[in-house]
């Protein structure tokens, strides 16, 4: 009792730790900013990204200008670190609603042997420039075969024949809407609040104010002239006009020769408002396509699930059925007659092989399960929005964390259960459970991380950070499992309905591998949702915004509820056939459609990622992959072992067997 006490003790210190140090954390775009006209609003840039590489590099390797105060780094949450985000300061900056052009902004030193390597390899791999204002990341629209394509950054430059240029001109285009409104419950879109914000009082003379709702640039490369830039400083007007048209390139790369960067900004007053001015970066191409795709998986599904569903209810009740209504006698009869799932009786609750992983595995299950669920419920409800970068990473880890009292109770009880009540033990079940599946993903983004540290790319998460998601795992998500493992050492076990012989049954030989069975139950669950996993991965690797998670969040419960079907159907076939080791197959039947979006991550990239290069690109693809697959496996696994559990618990209750 005493090391429970100072067990809680130190859990509730850490977790007030973890709160205040997450209040130190800005969450941008949670509320509008008014500029009078004249302030200054300064742009940001973040990481350059590539869809070639997949590897992230910090915008200040590249020999752009640099601010005069310095480069300073933004203040970033822990999501935005993880997904390899590096928000920093900018030279370019603008007076809000005043036009601006031919400004010029600096001139490099020339190009070194190694600045100039560094710039054409970064045009040959596609990298694009981030740069945001006031948290919008900047569009350009580009027009192709008459459709407009709409992308988030600018390449960095462009190969022309055997030449390589630099986009080294920039045209911004500001998108503001005129702050009128007397309380911030109306520029929020939400009348109804007006008493909760009281407005603010209005003399008449106050100054009118803007919110900036859209952000567009177009990059430009422009041959400046020499002399013309020699005695020109960080913000001075250059002397002669500067046409930019994207369709062409003039600035060349030349080793020892400097580069010449200038923009011009416009200010265009727009009727979007500030509640929508996401709206632009969250449509997703082909939507007619995603959703008819997406209802029509689900009412196939749905179908094909309702028929398995029905002829499993029959196919059961008719045995039972046929049973109860026999008299002793023929009963007694019968039960030396005794065929299919009947004859198992004795065996069906025998102890499975490494019954502790499969525990182990079951708990770590119902986590991931759990926070999936979660997370995506409140992304559903709008709590984590694209404009508040991070909060899904941050939401991930924080539910999971505290769901490590469910993992930890349901292995220790199923521990206990499998064991006929007996509680030691438990402590070492919790601590299994706690570092399974986090030293799983510790070993893989480990090893990816050593190959982005290599690569000097910011996707590498910090050595700091590498403590405090260290920290985190032991100081919070340990000690809450062990807390779930005490409750689940104290309640009681569920009790079998039959007694288990001591002397196990034979197995028949069957027709059929069993596993050839398990392989192929994978194939079900998969079809309700490899529709959604392209678009998810879409997401992931083009860099392109996902935010439909109501749809997601129907296809996670419609895919909880195949698996367990799948799972059910498959245990009941096993039993039928006197096979009673349907512990492992039970929980395999339906993690194994892992298995099959392991194997459609590699067609994704051999078919739809044919532009990722190198074996380092490939390797990080991979293993990221691999971690995903590990947690869907341990997630619908546990959903179809639980329900053949509860299933085979009801089915051998409900009849009385001698």
């Amino acid at each position: 009792m005493e090391f429970l006490r100072k067990l809680k003790i130190c859990t509730l210190f850490v977790f007030v730790a973890f709160l205040q140090l997450g209040q130190g954390f800005y969450l941008p775009g949670s509320y509008p900013h008014k500029h009078g006209i004249g302030d200054y609003l300064n742009v940001k840039v973040n990481s350059l990204t590539s869809i070639d590489t997949e590897i992230p590099f910090s915008y200040y390797d590249l020999p752009y200008c640099r601010p005069k105060e310095g480069i300073k780094d933004s203040a970033e949450n822990l999501g935005e670190l993880l997904m390899g985000d590096r928000i920093e300061n900018s030279p370019y900056r603008f007076k809000m609603y005043t036009n601006e052009t031919q400004i010029f902004l600096c001139q490099t030193k020339p190009l070194s042997t190694e600045e100039f390597k560094l710039l054409k390899k970064r045009i040959d791999e596609m990298y694009q420039v981030n740069v945001n204002l006031d948290n919008l990341p900047a569009i350009r629209y580009t027009k192709k075969e008459g459709f407009m394509l709409r992308w988030t950054g600018y390449p960095v430059g462009a190969k022309v024949e055997e030449g390589y240029y630099v986009f080294n001109h920039l045209k911004f285009t500001v998108l503001v809407h005129k702050y009128e409104e007397t309380n911030m419950a109306t520029v929020m879109g939400t009348g109804d609040a007006a008493e909760v914000i009281p407005a603010a009082s209005k003399t008449g003379s106050d100054p009118p104010g803007y919110m900036v709702v859209g952000f567009e640039v177009v990059p430009c490369s422009f041959q400046h002239n020499a002399g013309s830039v020699k005695n020109l400083h960080m913000y001075d007007k250059y002397p002669s006009p500067i046409s930019c048209d994207p369709g062409t390139v003039a600035m060349p790369i030349k080793e020892n020769e400097p580069l010449t960067f200038s923009y011009e900004v416009s200010f265009v007053e727009s009727d979007i408002k500030w509640p929508s001015r996401w709206d632009a970066y969250l449509k997703m191409e082909g939507a007619k396509v995603h959703w008819f795709s997406i209802l029509n998986s689900l009412m196939v599904i749905t179908f094909l699930a309702g028929i398995v569903l029905v002829i499993f209810l029959r196919t059961v009740r008719r045995d039972l059925t046929r049973y109860e209504e026999l008299d002793k006698e023929a009963q007694a009869q019968m039960n030396e007659e005794l065929s299919g799932w009947k004859l198992v009786v004795s065996d069906v609750f025998r102890a499975p092989a490494y019954p502790s992983l499969l525990c182990v595995m079951v708990g770590d299950g119902v986590q991931i399960l759990g926070m999936a669920v979660v997370t995506i419920l409140f992304a559903a409800l709008g709590f984590m929005s694209p404009a508040s970068r991070g909060t899904l990473i941050i939401g991930m880890l924080f539910f999971y964390m505290v769901l490590g009292i469910a993992a930890g109770y349901v292995a220790v009880r199923l521990w206990r259960t499998i064991f006929c009540g007996d509680h030691k033990g438990w402590v070492g079940v919790s601590w299994k459970v706690s570092c399974f599946f986090p030293g799983i993903a510790f070993l893989i983004l480990t090893t990816l991380n050593l190959l982005l540290w290599h690569s000097n790319s910011t996707g590498a998460i910090p050595f700091s950070l590498f403590v405090i998601l260290i920290l985190m795992w032991f100081c919070i998500s340990v000690p809450l499992t062990l807390v779930g493992g005490y409750f689940g050492a104290k309640a009681s076990h569920i009790e079998y309905p039959v007694r288990t012989n001591q002397i196990p049954r034979e197995i028949p030989p069957q027709k059929y591998p069993s596993w050839l069975l398990v392989l192929g139950a994978g194939t079900l669950p998969f079809g309700t949702l490899f529709i959604e996993l392209f678009f998810i991965m879409s997401s992931i690797w083009m860099g392109r915004v996902y935010y439909v998670f109501g749809f997601l969040l129907v296809v996670l419960l419609l895919l909880v509820v195949v698996c367990a079907e799948v799972s059910l159907v498959l245990t009941y076939m096993h039993l039928c056939v006197e096979d009673w080791k349907w512990w492992w197959k039970s929980f395999f039947a339906s993690g194994s459609v892992a298995l099959y979006i392991f194997l459609y991550s590699v067609n994704y990239l051999i078919f739809d990622l044919k532009s990722l290069s190198g074996p380092v690109s490939a390797t990080l693809y991979l293993g990221y992959s691999l971690f995903m697959v590990v947690a869907i496996m341990l997630a619908t696994g546990t959903v179809g072992f639980l329900s053949s559990f509860w299933f085979t618990h009801y089915l051998f209750s409900s009849v009385k067997l001698d």
